[in-house]
């Protein structure tokens, strides 16, 4: 009964509908790909290795790369599978991709404790769309498409 009632409220108040739609199908793409294939055979379809994206953009882009952040950051934390932050970057590079939105993924590592943490996130013009803006990490490689 909570999953049907969920499910009117997307409908009824969603505003961008396809938006969430997509978001949800490349991210379980996503995590799906990310969970059955090496990493070395996904890199080379992540953009141009070691480019960056322009500084900035025009205000037309930042407002759909604020709707793209929003619909994916919503849907990511609603999803039954793990969407942590490399299947959000993807997921919202592919959203602004379909528009023809250039962007930059950045991957970083830290160490906490000992322990090594990875990290992914992207930025598109000034703003950062996922994963904050990598304050604290070391980047290790970064894609541009």
């Amino acid at each position: 009964m909570e999953t049907v009632k969920r499910f009117v409220r997307f409908i009824r108040y969603n505003r961008h509908k396809k938006l969430s739609i997509l978001a949800m199908i490349y991210a379980a793409y996503y995590r799906l790909l990310i969970f059955m294939v090496p990493p070395k055979y996904l890199k080379p379809k992540w953009g141009l290795e070691g480019e960056e994206s322009a500084e900035k953009e025009v205000i037309e882009i930042y407002c759909y790369a604020k709707k793209v952040s929003y619909a994916v950051n919503r849907i990511c934390n609603k999803t039954a599978w793990e969407s942590k932050c490399l299947v959000r970057a993807l997921t919202a590079k592919k959203l602004l991709k379909m528009k023809g939105i250039l962007s930059t993924m950045y991957l970083g590592c830290n160490v906490e404790d000992g322990n090594m943490t990875a990290h992914a996130w992207l930025r598109c013009g000034e703003m950062y769309v996922t994963g904050g803006d990598g304050k604290g990490y070391a980047i290790v490689d970064k894609f541009c498409s």
